[in-house]
């Protein structure tokens, strides 16, 4: 990073150099009033006319896509076609949004008191916002952020607004329609309410497909929402959900449009505002429904210094470039337009691809802060590290990391121990400087070990680990080959190979990985490693240097993974039943490790994360490491006994250990 922190731009180093600008700095200077009340003129869509509600709605009700399955389910099920067509009618009035000017200049002054109240700075990428509008003339543009809190819903707009773009519709959950004024404001700000499930309802699911597709193919405003599908609760990416992509992708697929653009969006947080919830959550806590009341009793959140957000717009990735040479669209379109009907299976393959590339686009340009380094380097090194070690750690983490593709705000006017000092007190909540060391909450105690006590180490530990993760993609293939080499039962290249492919895919759901660049990500590891001394190779053997500090810090970076599906495996050798639920699962496992902790024969606090326990239990079924079975009261799951003692034998470390981190 070049420039000074204080000033209205500056340039950050990462796999490109980027000039950001803190939209904030204005705000702090001029009067919010004028803001919200300046001229709004927004590039729009080449030569778009306004167009009112009505006319949307009736292009929706009426489309013949929709006309088909009401005239299919009437025939089905001898309802009438008028009830059928009110019942469609109710759901578009349901999810439509009614934006109006008025409703976005009084947003634009509420969050502009807002943001300067919780944050210091608020960063954009120029060249982002460049290309973006340049995109909306051109063609329909769909806007895919990254979902790590409920600022992400408000904050893109404000950008927008701020930028003179387009105020994008987005696509949020029905539970905040029914929040009293606050609902009907989010409605008139841009937001569309969609149910959390409704694949199975074939009349919603259509009305909602129309909906986007009309508002797609007409360009009449940027279309937002969260392939992630939910908030990520870990600071880790989720896997993408496919069913709104393979919407937004079928008006270009049809020939419907010349063009579409997906623009993947990365936010990042330096502190989250939700954590303590997103945490509690992990633990078994009931998410709480959105309200109004929860809303206002939740504002004493909104006191204290949430530090920097960067915002960073990619390039957009055009739908046409990606399927040349790769999607029969003439093929395609001859298909009957039934918006229920299984896409093809090479349309199925071309989204999937395109959503885990939009989602590597997303992790690329994520922004880390030195509270990720220092949460990285504390919790390899519990319960306390030394001040000025960990001083030693974080400058060759930092380099680490930059070396390895990542990109970090370091505050150049700062000495390292101004940015420590800073970033341990922005983190108050888990970490503190005690007595010449820095200490993870809770865990420096000499207190005998309770329930209750082990519940509040887990809280701090994935409160730090939440900042941890935002790390692991930085690091995840050479990583998981140092985890690879230590698993294996010889140097062979081979036999290092299939432990990395079978870790690869027993992990799949933690980590963002092609499916089909399991050899690519292999030799990517590698070639990372060899260059920074870990290992030594020959064309048949692969030798790993234990004593090598970035071995100790990658191993440890990716164990806790590893020794959580461990204990998973050992719950399951230690309970084989007929079946069980998922819930029951998640119960058991946490049961399980609280006793392990309490013995002292485990820390393995991220074992206790519903989060690890869910993404365990679906890699399991998807691997054959238990079988699951759907019925009318659910899907249940029994473990393949053999199959699991063959997991645990693969996951299991020679009795040689790495010592603690050196890095």
């Amino acid at each position: 990073m070049a420039g000074p922190e204080f000033c209205l731009q500056k340039e950050i180093k990462g796999n490109t150099r980027e000039v950001f600008e803190d939209i904030l700095e204005e705000r702090r200077t001029s009067s919010d009033l004028r803001y919200a009340l300046k001229s709004f003129t927004p590039v729009v869509y080449k030569t778009l006319t306004p167009c009112k509600q009505s006319a949307i709605k009736s292009m929706v009700l009426d489309s013949p896509n929709l006309q088909h399955i009401i005239l299919k389910m009437s025939v089905e099920s001898g309802e009438p076609l008028n009830l059928l067509q009110k019942q469609a009618a109710q759901i578009f009035d349901e999810m439509n949004h009614n934006l109006k000017l008025g409703a976005i200049r009084l947003f634009a002054l509420s969050l502009s008191k807002f943001f300067k109240r919780l944050y210091k700075k608020v960063f954009v990428n120029l060249e982002g916002i460049q290309k973006l509008a340049k995109a909306i003339q051109e063609h329909p543009v769909v806007l895919l952020p990254s979902h790590r809190s409920y600022i992400d819903f408000l904050l893109i707009s404000y950008i927008m607004y701020t930028y003179d773009l387009a105020i994008p519709i987005i696509a949020a959950g029905e539970d905040l329609s029914r929040m009293k004024f606050v609902g009907p404001f989010l409605r008139m700000s841009g937001a569309f309410f969609i149910r959390r499930t409704f694949h199975e309802d074939k009349l919603y699911w259509t009305v909602f497909s129309e909906y986007v597709k009309t508002m797609l193919r007409n360009g009449y405003a940027p279309l937002e929402f969260f392939i992630e599908g939910q908030r990520s609760r870990t600071g880790k990416t989720i896997q993408p959900r496919l069913g709104f992509l393979n919407v937004v992708t079928e008006p270009f697929l049809r020939g419907e449009v010349y063009d579409t653009y997906l623009v993947p969006i990365s936010i990042s947080y330096e502190k989250t505002l939700e954590e303590s919830f997103h945490v509690q959550e992990l633990l078994g806590a009931q998410k709480s429904k959105e309200s109004t009341s929860g809303l206002i009793k939740a504002r004493k959140l909104l006191i204290g210094n949430f530090g920097n957000i960067h915002v960073y717009i990619a390039q957009p990735i055009s739908l046409r470039s990606m399927a040349s040479g790769r999607i029969n669209r003439s093929q395609y379109n001859l298909a009957q337009r039934n918006s229920l009907q299984r896409p093809p299976e090479d349309i199925q393959t071309f989204i999937s691809d395109l959503a885990y590339k939009v989602e590597l686009h997303q992790i690329a340009n994520m922004v880390l802060s030195p509270g990720d380094l220092i949460a990285g380097i504390l919790l390899q090194n519990l319960p306390r590290l030394n001040y000025n070690l960990l001083v030693e750690k974080i400058y060759m983490l930092r380099k680490l990391t930059e070396d390895f593709g990542g990109c970090i705000d370091w505050p150049d006017n700062k000495s390292i121990h101004e940015v420590v000092q800073y970033s341990v007190s922005l983190h108050s909540n888990f970490m503190a400087i005690v007595d010449d060391h820095i200490v993870l909450l809770e865990h420096n105690v000499t207190k005998v070990l309770t329930e209750e006590l082990i519940t509040k180490q887990a809280l701090t530990f994935l409160t730090g680990a939440s900042y941890r993760n935002k790390m692991v993609n930085v690091f995840v293939r050479p990583a998981l080959v140092v985890l690879a080499c230590k698993t294996a039962q010889s140097f062979q290249k081979d036999e290092i190979r299939r432990s990395f492919c079978f870790m690869r895919n027993l992990f799949s759901r933690e980590f963002i990985l092609c499916h089909d660049k399991e050899e690519q990500d292999f030799e990517e590891g590698c070639h990372l490693l060899a260059k920074f001394n870990v290992i030594s190779e020959t064309p048949d053997e692969i030798f790993i240097n234990e004593n090598n500090s970035v071995a100790q810090f990658l191993f440890g970076m990716l164990y806790s993974v590893s020794e959580g599906y461990q204990l998973a495996c050992a719950y399951l050798k230690q309970n084989i039943v007929d079946s069980f639920t998922d819930k029951q699962y998640i119960a058991g496992v946490r049961q399980y490790v609280f006793k392990q902790i309490l013995t002292g024969a485990t820390k393995c606090y991220d074992a206790l994360s519903s989060d690890l326990l869910k993404n365990s239990l679906a890699s399991f079924a998807q691997l054959g490491i238990v079988k699951s079975k759907k019925t009318y009261n659910g899907t249940f799951f029994s473990p393949d006994v053999e199959a699991v003692i063959h997991a645990t034998a693969t996951l299991e470390v020679p009795s040689r250990k790495f010592p603690a981190s050196r890095l």
